[in-house]
């Protein structure tokens, strides 16, 4: 890649400060050493009040808009949320809910969450592979689950989580560099 891989990372948190961000920060440091990037983190905590009322995207107050474009035109999408209610956090999925329904597809996606125990885990499969699998998206082979524990005091303190990101990472890049290529071919065709 010639260019630095354009990452975008939405948190689902709905507080700051959040283990969820925090897992996201150390995924985006962990991918930027293993490759150039130029990643933008979408927090929820703090773009949720914008958009919270909105039932269109024409009623999105331009900011909002303007994290819409960037998950549309990601390179690598970096998702997360804390498990709630045994799915993701509403307003995440709300966010979502705006985003073009054609505008993901092929994109690769990183799926992460964060649950008190690891009996939250399936949340990967259950709840983000179906969301991100109808936006056709390319859901990346391994996901980043982290529970309480792998946590002190909001920064990721386990050996096996890191080892985690590590693997997801590894599993993930050859398939984000073909993506990259073949977008950009399609492109030039065009």
């Amino acid at each position: 890649m010639t260019q630095p891989l354009k990452v975008v990372a939405v948190s689902g948190s709905l507080h700051s400060p959040s283990k969820t961000t925090a897992l996201v920060r150390e995924i985006l440091a962990s991918l930027g050493s293993n490759i150039d990037i130029d990643a933008h983190l979408i927090e929820i905590s703090e773009i949720g009040p914008e958009f919270a009322g909105a039932l269109t995207r024409d009623q999105l107050p331009a900011s909002v808009e303007q994290e819409l474009l960037r998950i549309e035109s990601a390179d690598l999408l970096v998702v997360a949320s804390p498990v709630y209610r045994a799915s993701f956090t509403g307003l995440f999925k709300h966010l979502f809910d705006f985003v073009g329904q054609y505008a993901l597809v092929d994109t690769p996606v990183l799926l992460v969450a964060t649950g008190g125990s690891d009996r939250h885990a399936l949340i990967l499969e259950h709840q983000f592979r179906p969301l991100f699998g109808f936006f056709q998206a390319l859901t990346l082979p391994i996901g980043v689950y982290a529970n309480n524990s792998d946590f002190d005091n909001y920064a990721v303190s386990s050996i096996q989580l890191h080892e985690r990101i590590d693997l997801a990472i590894a599993r993930a890049l050859p398939l984000i560099n073909r993506s990259v290529v073949e977008t950009a071919a399609i492109s030039h065709q065009i």
